[in-house]
């Protein structure tokens, strides 16, 4: 039976910790599914489709190079849900310090009681990573701040470009 695994995020933008986390990942499953949860409360920098481009350009290489099967999907339920719909026996989550621990195991402890045949993996962020978060990328590259060390130069691009149709110039 393949292994399916399910990293959910928000991946706005998607930075290099989530990296780190999908080079582990996908050394753990034969299928990762990356997939972006769209909230109606929330108005994320980059669209879907955005995002969506963004983790199939970065993770793509990854998955190739560990013979792993890579789909980058969207969802607006519960990850549980998610996971049951895509075949997924475990669900994939990035764990930088304690706070990020404290956090993970009240929702591991939440899912595994909604959907107890799906297991939670924690993949503890290497230590180059650890201080990376999305909101602080955006946070910085909006006000002109040089994110090249925490994000692929791809994705620094797109931010920069945010930057200079939000101001206009």
């Amino acid at each position: 039976m393949p292994r399916t695994a399910l990293y959910a995020g928000s991946f706005d933008p998607v930075t290099n910790g989530h990296l780190d986390v999908v080079r582990h990942a996908v050394r753990l499953a034969d299928k990762l599914i990356i997939a972006i949860g769209l909230h109606p409360g929330k108005a994320p920098l980059f669209s879907a489709e955005e995002r969506l481009a963004m983790l199939d350009e970065t993770c793509a290489p990854l998955a190739r190079e560990a013979k792993c099967e890579l789909a980058c999907i969207t969802f607006a339920d519960l990850v549980v849900q998610t996971a049951k719909r895509a075949g997924a026996t475990m669900l994939i989550r990035g764990l930088r310090d304690g706070t990020d621990l404290d956090y993970e195991m009240q929702m591991a402890g939440m899912n595994g009681a909604m959907a107890p045949g799906i297991q939670t993996v924690f993949l503890p962020a290497s230590p180059a990573v650890r201080p990376i978060t999305a909101t602080l990328v955006r946070q910085i590259a909006l006000m002109g701040g040089d994110v090249s060390n925490f994000v692929p130069a791809s994705v620094a691009a797109l931010l920069k470009a945010k930057r200079t149709a939000k101001s206009g110039a």
